[in-house]
């Protein structure tokens, strides 16, 4: 059976809303409201004000972690203190969840490449988790959505320089040394993107807002501007569906700034990683999109 993509060119908090309701998905317990904080100097990241009726409608804690370069993110003090300039901690409780260690550490026995991941220690306090996803370009998977909130986004520092170098290190000081062939990396990716899935046994929904569509992820301080004209917002409970229905919006587009997009997606391999993630098997690449 083919999953379910719902689409709506309309972009609005209160849209993101609606499209979640499409899904009737309800996320029980304590919810992980997923987001991308932003680098410091970032322009194109979605704000708070933007996701706060979505988080306030599933009474969600923003979550973070850390990164793996340098920046206002690699360390929680700095970290915390961005989400406050951001806006996060005026309308949010915000947890950045590897601000201490250990790491949590997750088996995944049928990963390609990975055979464990390591998550901030906090995501084991949730019940389920919402990932509400920025989709753009980006310069290291090519593009970023729903699978990188997943894989790159749900692990620690040390977890995503695990994920970058395919299990070689986990210290960001070495790790850009020790860089994953590109489709080696993409594979990471998927098989980290599988472990948060099967931690959440499904109970988990997911939103890919395809606006201020740059070619540069919300974590360059200096990205390059939008070079598409905004398409609109998609949800599913299948990532990997979610996903290829945003790159198929992108590839059919009229709009001139594509072939900009679509070059660095393609320049990265970046379809590998959906690619990768439906061999594994926690979703499919086969949708109905059905618009709103």
């Amino acid at each position: 059976m083919k999953s379910k993509v719902y689409f709506t060119k309309s972009i609005t908090p209160e849209k993101v809303i609606e499209m979640y309701k499409m899904l009737d998905k309800p996320l029980n317990g304590k919810v992980a409201a997923k987001v991308h904080s932003g680098e410091a100097g970032n322009q194109n990241f979605l704000r708070p004000e933007f996701w706060k009726p979505m988080i306030d409608y599933v009474n969600g804690t923003v979550v973070e972690c850390n990164t793996a370069y340098d920046g206002e993110r690699n360390y929680s003090e700095k970290h915390k203190k961005l989400m406050e300039t951001h806006g996060w901690t005026k309308y949010f409780d915000v947890d950045i969840m590897d601000e201490e260690g250990p790491d949590f550490k997750i088996d995944i026995p049928n990963g390609k490449v990975l055979k464990e991941n390591y998550l901030g220690k906090n995501i084991k306090n949730y019940d389920s988790m919402i990932v509400l996803a920025h989709f753009k370009g980006h310069p290291a998977g090519g593009y970023g959505g729903a699978l990188k909130q997943l894989s790159i986004g749900c692990a620690s520092s040390e977890g995503k320089a695990f994920i970058h170098s395919a299990g070689f290190t986990k210290d960001q000081n070495i790790v850009w040394e020790h860089m994953a062939q590109q489709d080696i990396f993409c594979e990471c990716m998927a098989d980290a993107a599988l472990s948060v899935v099967d931690y959440f046994k499904g109970n988990i929904a997911y939103i890919n807002i395809m606006a201020n569509l740059s070619v540069d992820c919300d974590c360059c301080a200096v990205a390059e501007d939008p070079c598409m004209k905004d398409i609109g917002i998609l949800s599913s409970t299948d990532p990997i569906a979610l996903d290829q229905a945003c790159m198929d919006l992108i590839y059919s587009s009229s709009d001139p700034g594509k072939d900009h997009f679509i070059e660095r997606v393609e320049s990265l391999h970046g379809i590998h990683t959906i690619e990768a993630a439906a061999d594994l098997k926690f979703g499919s690449r086969e949708y109905e999109l059905i618009e709103i």
